[in-house]
């Protein structure tokens, strides 16, 4: 009889994140981020739904802004100010130092399976939030 081996798809399934979890994982992304992407970002927004950990950042306009025809500076200001640079989204699986990303590609506005700098699947939240706000918060 064949042995069968259970694998772990980093791209499905996952465990309905707890909520002392959803708190502790908020404020280490938070204290990861005013760490090491200070002025970066206005605000931080963790957000969780069912197995997903949604982490997204808010920057301030840059000082050249394009106002299109029938808006005004303050309206394009605002607008900018409240629209959400979608970083990434972690996946949990019962383990707070092994979470799966979703890097968020804008090109099709989705996430994609995303490897972690070691080279594996699996990986913490600030992991996660480096590669991402690597790429998305640098000016």
């Amino acid at each position: 009889m064949a042995k069968k081996i259970w694998v772990r798809d980093p791209d499905a399934g996952g465990v309905k994140i707890p909520d002392d979890v959803k708190v502790r994982t908020t404020a280490r992304i938070e204290r990861y981020a005013e760490k090491h992407f200070k002025g970066k970002y206005s605000r931080i927004d963790v957000r969780f739904r069912g197995v997903f950990c949604y982490v997204d950042a808010y920057r301030e306009p840059g000082p050249q802004v394009y106002v299109p025809k029938g808006m005004t500076r303050a309206e394009v200001i605002e607008r900018q100010r409240s629209t959400p640079t979608h970083l990434c989204r972690l996946r949990y699986f019962g383990k707070e130092d092994a979470w799966s990303m979703g890097f968020f590609k804008y090109s099709d506005e989705k996430y994609e399976l995303c490897m972690f700098e070691s080279g594996d699947f699996w990986g913490t939240p600030e992991e996660a939030f480096e590669i991402s706000a690597g790429v998305y918060l640098q000016d």
